[in-house]
């Protein structure tokens, strides 16, 4: 599966995502870390990527549906880097079997 990082998440979500078998870039990776919400959508519906992103905005983008890539939603709060790290690598296989079930809006907590 295909997944882009968003910026509030580090490289190493996406670093650990590829360890896992999977093709992931963090936003850093394409372009500017400041990019618009809008350019990150677009390049994840021609890229057949899943968006993971701790911003909000994503969820009310896929409120307005129309096109929409697969959103995972990290809701947890600040975290340290590993702490985050630990908490994600076992839910990597459910998310993969959620998004391949159909499911696009996935929230994490």
């Amino acid at each position: 599966m295909r997944f882009l990082v968003d910026a509030q998440l580090p490289p190493a979500l996406a670093r650990l995502l590829r360890e896992h078998g999977h093709v992931a870039e963090h936003v850093t990776d394409i372009g500017p870390g400041d990019a618009p919400d809008r350019d990150l959508w677009r390049y994840a519906l021609d890229h057949e990527a899943v968006i993971i992103t701790k911003d909000e905005d994503f969820s009310l983008m896929f409120a307005m549906r129309g096109e929409t890539p697969a959103v995972v939603w990290v809701r947890i709060g600040n975290t340290r880097r590993a702490a985050l790290l630990i908490w994600f690598e076992p839910l990597i296989a459910r998310i993969v079997e959620l998004v391949g079930s159909g499911q696009r809006l996935i929230e994490l907590r």
